[in-house]
């Protein structure tokens, strides 16, 4: 695709935009929309057009059921039990409360798929649409017996929300059967699709997760002398589609965890200990012995090993293939990235995605987050009387602002943990009600005081506006935002639900004029530079020689992998 280096400057309209109240589409119906829809949107919008711009097309168009904030599209989940089997770890339980500690990263459905270890032709599987407790019930939870299993939570950013999208994928293969988790999204997907369909195989969906999952059935290019051999179909895989992906794919026997070669998702490894073992979050035993391990989990975050008794050793590191079997864990293979490509984690991971108590990078989500708030104290200062955030991605960022500034933090917002998300609400009017219903007013902390209100981040800026009125409406004096992370300016393609550039309000708005809009104050984000800082500031490792090195496309328009000509949005 052409990149739009040269576009006039000034407001020009924006193409393929979709009304705020307009029907969503199906992803059938999506793929037919591009050359229908070639015409200018409603309203011109002030899109800046100096920079790469990526063509909204088939995937993209019609993503406005999500009208605020941002979306992940999944979780992978997976465990094995080692030593003799059948396994005294309880796999399938194991694997729901990983998946439910994963919940946050996708809402639309879940799967669950065990092994007992024995045929090669058989699998237990257990999906369905919607939450993870209402899928898996006694009865569901019965039939998923087995040594080993992987699982799915889903989001989804290239298909449809329907159950024959539902992961794990499963698939029969000469050799066995074959399931598939998938978090990411490939940016090749095009080209690739082609090329399975050329080699005569045949798709049921339009999910690049399936596209993965036959792909690796396609024999490497080196060939197979002894069965299939499948660290090379998954090395074959990782050249062919460079990211972006991390990836549990389960065997008769064994999982193999897998990371894209930029490490643009994450992925981790956890030890399940023996009941009573003591150990530490860092992985070091207190006694100073390493207990022997029940079984490996492997997950999207870290976040959910405590609660089923697990120890988090390590990250999967970018371009590994690591094979977990009842005789443990090994690293099998390590694809490289190009010379000249830096490690490319998604920054937005630590902004907004990941639980707080999740491990990235040898430091816990929430001290950078902590240290977020620190950063924009120093660049953005205002003389205010309390400290408060927007509940709760935004917390851990308002401590850091008020031990920066020295302003007390004070709770101002009470949230109703029991009404839906927001962004399931069809309409303007009733999702800024849906804000009202979601949010209540603390008014004895807000009455007369001068607010600084942290918030993780800004989209559409749709719900922003509704919370300045309802602290209004309280008797505050002032409410000054401050964002705690840079303005979003560009789409993602990697699986991170950012649409299109004119949905992104920073795109129609600099800071003075969204804070008019919005009724606040004063409005500053965070810069880049000061995010990088932050995020660098307790990593444990060292941001040089292509490690630690963070995907910041979608405040930036830099892609890691730069912009492939087949991407088809």
């Amino acid at each position: 695709m052409q990149n739009n280096m040269d576009g006039p400057a000034g407001p020009t309209p924006c193409r393929l935009s979709r009304s705020e109240d307009a029907p969503a589409h199906s992803h059938m119906e999506r793929l037919s929309l591009h050359d229908a829809q070639e015409g200018s949107c409603q309203t011109s919008c002030c899109c800046d057009n100096t920079q790469s711009e990526v063509k909204v097309r088939s995937k993209r168009y019609g993503r406005g059921a999500v009208e605020s904030g941002l979306t992940h599209e999944c979780g992978v989940f997976g465990a094995i039990g080692t030593g003799e089997w059948p396994t005294q770890v309880d796999v399938a339980q194991v694997i729901c409360l990983g998946l439910v500690a994963l919940q946050h990263r996708g809402q639309e459905s879940a799967g669950i798929v065990t092994s007992e270890g024995k045929s090669a032709r058989t699998f237990n599987s257990h999906k369905g649409m919607g939450l993870i407790n209402n899928i898996f019930n006694d009865e569901a939870m019965r039939k998923l017996k087995g040594n080993l299993g992987i699982g799915h939570t889903r989001y989804s950013t290239s298909a449809a929300s329907e159950e024959v999208n539902c992961q794990p994928f499963v698939v029969h293969t000469a050799h066995g059967a074959l399931a598939v988790a998938h978090n990411g999204e490939l940016v090749n997907c095009s080209s690739l699709r082609k090329m399975v369909l050329g080699r005569g195989v045949g798709l049921s969906t339009h999910s690049d997760s399936e596209l993965i999952t036959q792909a690796l059935c396609l024999n490497p290019p080196e060939g197979e002398t002894n069965g299939p051999d499948w660290p090379a179909r998954i090395n074959n895989l990782m050249r062919l589609a460079p990211l972006s992906y991390s990836l549990v794919i389960m065997l008769k026997d064994k999982i193999y965890a897998v990371r894209d070669p930029y490490g643009n998702r994450p992925l981790c490894l956890g030890k399940i200990l023996p009941l009573g073992s003591s150990f530490l979050m860092n992985g070091i035993a207190k006694n100073g012995v390493d207990d022997k391990a029940e079984g490996w989990v492997v997950s999207s975050e870290s976040c959910g090993f405590l609660s089923i008794g697990a120890r988090y050793v390590r990250e999967v590191l970018p371009g590994e293939i690591v094979e977990m079997s009842r005789r443990g864990i090994r690293t099998v293979a390590v694809v490289e990235r190009p010379a000249d490509k830096q490690q490319a984690f998604c920054i937005f991971e630590y902004v907004y995605f990941a639980r707080a108590d999740s491990i990235f990078e040898g430091q816990m989500v929430y001290s950078a987050r902590l240290q977020c708030g620190r950063m924009l104290a120093r660049e953005s200062p205002v003389d205010a009387d309390i400290v408060s955030s927007v509940p709760e991605s935004g917390t851990a960022a308002a401590h850091g602002y008020a031990r920066q500034s020295g302003i007390p933090f004070m709770e101002v917002l009470c949230k109703n943990r029991y009404v839906g998300r927001t962004f399931i609400q069809p309409s303007t009017r009733l999702r800024q009600l849906g804000v009202a219903k979601k949010f209540g007013a603390l008014s004895e902390n807000v009455r007369g005081k001068r607010i600084v209100l942290i918030d993780d981040s800004i989209v559409r800026g749709n719900t922003i506006g509704p919370i300045i009125k309802l602290l209004r409406d309280a008797g505050a004096a002032e409410v000054h935002i401050r964002i705690a992370s840079p303005p979003l300016k560009y789409p993602c393609y990697m699986g991170i639900n950012i649409p299109t550039r004119e949905e992104l309000i920073a795109n129609k708005m600099d800071s003075y004029k969204l804070a008019e809009h919005v009724g606040a104050d004063s409005l500053e984000y965070l810069s880049v530079e000061g995010l990088v800082s932050a995020v660098h500031y307790n990593m444990k490792t060292t941001p040089s020689d292509g490690v630690g090195g963070h995907c910041t496309a979608c405040l930036t328009g830099e892609y890691p992998g730069g912009l492939p000509e087949d991407v088809d949005w």
